[in-house]
């Protein structure tokens, strides 16, 4: 501040006079300060406050006086410019520091962290931090208020606090002296090893230059956010040699007397106040809205400086820090500023020294050791003992924890890359929603069992993927039906019947036509012929046997007819069969005013009643299968609403008597339940994968089912037995059609050719009796006039 009023009056030739107090962080003292410096001292301007709680006190006094004040406090309300005029930020807001710290999280996929705080500090920075790591996916799961006078000795007490917690991210927004002390002891604890990690803000991380090194040795393998500025350009060099110059005079005893952000800050804010005050003939409120400075270009909006959008990461290491990169709101990562840099969205490719020396990076939690097992509830109520079941052995003292549930879990544990210490404790409440609160509440630190995933569920823990068929099933029980009287049709289609019809006709008249010039039955009148044809094309399907056949063209057709009539005789008594036992099962249609059952405990009530609108006058609880297959069969109920593993079981129990009806409504499923961004939940749910990958779910599941022999029971009825059709059988139709279309073919050419052959033999003993009855008819006249001449007659055996 010395050097910028230095600088303002060499420029302005107008005296510029300071007025320090130290205020030593203390709201009242900042008070009875501000009140000297307007009263007696008469300033024109205030300068600094570093805290909300002091610009709070002081505001009201300033308005008052219309003297202007410029915070450097990290954040001011938003209202707090309506109500305060003559308030003004010198610092930028700190919103975007945050989410410079929420990508840092993000980076390495860390969903759980610890935040710890200087109450002096926190103003509105800490709503900041929760919105930026929710934005990433990530939550606060703890946040510690630290006293910037906090003794040693609480300051340990907070720290040992959080090395028993499993989580071993933090993120710490304080001072630098509070967080020198607070890293201090956490070295001793040994909290600056492997598996933590540690965040700084900007109070801490932009003057790290200026730690000495006892401290900094506490401090290794720290990630830090550091407001950026660039320090270049002639006005900066200068100032850099007149502060180290000065500092060094003031303060010989300190090794590190290099400006940073802060020393920057202040040039600037003082000059900014000082350059508005002689060009405006400062009287109140106006301040310039554009100025170049040390940090840049200065720019005030609804009375805050512009913000920065640019952020130094670096890596406190050895005696000092190394600069990892920068981080641009709106652009991301980048190993360089400025033209020519590449940005990404995260920074898992840079090398960081975390604590505790080089190593792969830190996971932000630890397992649980043997000393620490899981608490993971199990539900006793439950009335699926092929699900979970808790027993107690014969003496009473030991507990035994067995089903379907139980197997997966431990076939999970199994696929996890690291050992999970855990301990089954049996949960005796009363509802499943009370089971998973238990997480909420940190009595469980899991649930496993038959525990529905649901919506509702959610705000007090995380589930793990399904391990078993989601959804909702409606069980009725089956009845006797009486049989359509065209029931009997239901076994072809009405194209399959015409086309059956129409081939036996075909070959019957292909029959007929062949042998029937070899039999005589086949002869007679009209009347008498169509009514054989008739006979002879249909007596095929009910007499397999054949008739006596007189010509091979005619076997070969019926050969093949009684082939095709056998599949279509077989294949229709087969689907009738089918269908009358299906009839025979068809389930009972319920009205409005029917009761249904559903599982104690379970959500399914409040689906019932807000999803589907059921009555809850209608709905009755049941707690195991048998009570349900009890109260169908009484009739208490006239169905039940289970979930789909459920459904599965009982059908395979109760396979006789009653059906899966209607649509599968999509909720439910079973998982296990985790808290809420449990680090444990991504490994949990590959090692589930790879249960069910590798065949080890499929059998578990086949051998907690009784039975297999209903398992297609879930079949909607209208489809179990469909109509068959020609396409079926359409290469037994080509087959049979083509054969009697040779056989008719090869019948037409055959007679023809006789008919030909039989007409040329015709024709030429035709011509023979013509010529002999021409010669017999000259013979005769000879003898005739031989006779009448006394010669003697021709030779009889030479006539020519």
């Amino acid at each position: 501040m010395e050097i910028a009023a230095e600088d303002f009056y060499s420029h302005s030739k107008q005296s510029l006079t300071l007025h320090i107090h130290d205020s030593q962080g203390d709201p009242i003292r900042a008070a009875l300060a501000a009140k000297e410096l307007i009263d007696t001292q008469e300033v024109e301007a205030i300068l600094g406050l570093q805290t909300w709680e002091e610009v709070s006190v002081i505001a009201d006094t300033s308005n008052q006086s219309q003297v202007p004040i410029l915070s450097f406090a990290d954040t001011i309300p938003k209202w707090a410019a309506k109500k305060w005029p003559f308030l003004l930020q010198a610092s930028p807001n700190k919103y975007d520091q945050m989410k410079a710290v929420a990508a840092i999280v993000q980076s390495w996929n860390w969903h759980q962290v610890t935040v710890l705080y200087e109450d002096s500090m926190a103003g509105g920075v800490i709503p900041y931090l929760y919105d930026a790591l929710r934005e990433v996916g990530a939550d606060i799961r703890q946040i510690i208020s630290l006293s910037p006078f906090a003794a040693a000795s609480s300051l340990s007490e907070d720290l040992e606090a959080l090395q028993r917690e499993q989580f071993r991210v933090f993120i710490v927004h304080a001072s630098l002296s509070l967080a020198a002390r607070l890293f201090e002891i956490a070295n001793k604890l040994k909290m600056m090893e492997q598996d933590y990690v540690w965040i700084t803000t900007d109070p801490i991380t932009s003057l790290v230059h200026s730690i000495n090194a006892s401290i900094i040795n506490s401090m290794q393998g720290i990630v830090g956010v550091k407001s950026y500025f660039p320090e270049t350009g002639q006005c900066f060099k200068d100032f850099y040699k007149r502060f180290r110059r000065r500092f060094s005079t003031q303060h010989p005893e300190e090794d590190n007397n290099e400006p940073g952000i802060f020393a920057v800050q202040a040039y600037d804010a003082l000059r900014t106040m000082a350059l508005a005050i002689n060009e405006t003939n400062f009287g109140g409120q106006e301040l310039l809205t554009k100025y170049h400075d040390l940090s840049g270009k200065i720019q005030f909006i609804n009375q805050e400086v512009a913000p920065k959008y640019t952020f130094e990461i670096i890596n406190i290491m050895g005696k000092s820090y190394r600069e990892l990169g920068f981080w641009s709101n709106g652009f991301g990562f980048s190993k360089t500023i400025g033209k020519g840099a590449n940005y990404t969205s995260s920074m898992n490719d840079y090398h960081v020294l975390w604590p505790g020396g080089p190593r792969d990076t830190p996971r932000g939690w630890t397992i649980r050791t043997s000393d620490n097992p899981l608490r993971i509830g199990v539900p006793t109520m439950s009335g699926y003992t092929e699900y979970v079941n808790v027993q107690q052995d014969r003496l009473g003292n030991n507990l035994s924890f067995t089903g379907f549930a139980i197997d997966v879990f431990h076939a999970t544990l199994e696929r996890l890359p690291f050992c999970l210490p855990y301990k089954f404790v049996p949960f005796n409440g009363n509802s499943y929603n009370e089971l998973v609160k238990q997480i909420h509440l940190k009595n469980f630190d899991a649930v496993v069992g038959d525990v529905s995933i649901f919506s509702n569920r959610y705000k007090h823990a995380e589930f793990t993927h399904p391990y078993t068929e989601t959804g909702l099933m409606l069980i009725v029980p089956t009845r006797s039906t009486s049989c359509s009287a065209w029931l009997f049709m239901k076994p072809f289609t009405k194209s399959m019947w015409v086309l059956i019809a129409a081939i036996n006709i075909y070959n019957g008249f292909v029959v007929w036509l062949i042998e029937r010039n070899h039999c005589n039955d086949l002869r007679g009148s009209l009347l008498n012929q169509i009514g054989v044809l008739l006979w002879l094309s249909f007596t095929t399907l009910f007499s397999l046997t054949g008739e006596k056949l007189h010509s091979n063209l005619s076997r070969m057709s019926m050969v093949v007819w009684l082939f095709v009539a056998l599949v279509i005789t077989q294949t229709y008594t087969a689907n009738l069969a089918s269908v009358l036992t299906v009839q025979r099962l068809e389930p009972i249609e319920l009205n409005n005013s029917a009761k249904v059952g559903y599982c104690t405990g379970s959500y399914i009530k409040d689906y019932l009643v807000d999803v589907l609108g059921y009555d809850q006058n209608r709905l009755r609880t049941y707690s195991s299968i048998d009570a349900y297959a009890q109260a169908l069969k009484n009739k208490e109920i006239a169905a039940a609403f289970l979930e789909a593993p459920l459904a599965k079981v009982f059908l395979a129990k109760y396979c006789k008597g009653f059906v899966k009806v209607g649509p599968t409504y999509k909720v439910g499923g079973f998982g296990f339940a985790f808290p809420r961004g449990s680090p444990l939940l991504a490994s949990m749910n590959e090692a589930l994968l790879k249960v069910s990958e590798s065949g080890k779910l499929l059998e578990l599941e086949n051998s907690m089912v009784p039975s297999n022999q209903c398992r297609d029971r879930d079949i909607d009825l209208d489809d179990e037995n469909p109509s068959l059709g020609p396409s079926c059988f359409r290469i037994l139709f080509i087959l049979t059609g083509a054969t009697s279309t040779l056989a008719l073919v090869s019948y037409v050419l055959l007679k023809a050719n006789s008919m030909l052959k039989h007409k040329s033999i015709w024709r030429l003993m035709l011509a023979v009796m013509k010529h002999w009855r021409f010669q017999k008819k000259h013979f005769t006249r000879r003898v005739s006039n031989a006779e009448i001449h006394g010669n003697s007659p021709p030779d009889a055996l030479h006539p020519v």
